[in-house]
């Protein structure tokens, strides 16, 4: 998987979603996520989304914050970025193509605060875009391999919290096949051949 599936996912799904059908029992790490987002947001002045996929999270963020820079590894997510933000009227928000691949295009402690909302972990490479005492607040899966990464590179003062308290339930094996179709690093399960 790389550049080329997210491209791919945005052209077809339209931007960095999914297509299935789910309902979600309980309270989901998402919904932990996004809440405590809101009410950090309004203490920072600049903010640095870390892999913004279509942006449409992004722009339902700006609100909460004075500004916020987005900024994605696929082309085709930040065109769409770019086209949601040019109808939504926002003037606090700024998409930017760039990969955690190579130097950021980012000034030296340019943010008191990224987050990453299942973007790449590997933005936890590149601190020097947080100014110090700043703060990374991330969603990730791998808890391990994040604490692993943010002690290499020196981060301090860690907490890391997990929430693994609802379930999702598909109401068909096609359902879940979408689901999983949309997931990096998967192939299509939708296709005849599997």
């Amino acid at each position: 998987m790389g550049i080329d599936w997210y491209d791919m996912i945005a052209r077809r799904n339209g931007g960095y979603q999914g297509r299935a059908k789910y309902t979600v029992v309980g309270r989901s790490a998402e919904d932990v996520y996004e809440e405590r987002l809101v009410e950090m947001l309004p203490t920072f002045r600049s903010v640095l989304d870390a892999g913004c996929g279509h942006g449409e999270f992004t722009l339902k963020m700006s609100r909460h914050a004075e500004q916020i820079t987005g900024f994605d590894n696929s082309a085709e997510m930040i065109r769409i970025s770019q086209s949601l933000l040019e109808s939504s009227g926002i003037g606090n928000v700024e998409f930017v193509y760039a990969t955690t691949k190579a130097e950021l295009p980012f000034h030296d402690g340019q943010f008191d605060f990224i987050y990453d909302r299942r973007g790449p972990t590997s933005i936890l490479e590149h601190p020097r875009i947080l100014c110090s005492g700043g703060t990374i607040f991330g969603i990730h899966t791998d808890v391990t391999d994040v604490r692993r990464r943010l002690s290499e590179n020196g981060y301090v003062d860690v907490t890391i919290e997990e929430f693994n308290e609802a379930v999702t339930y598909f109401p068909s094996g096609v359902e879940f096949a979408l689901n999983f179709s949309d997931t990096p690093g998967n192939p299509d399960f939708t296709l005849p051949e599997r």
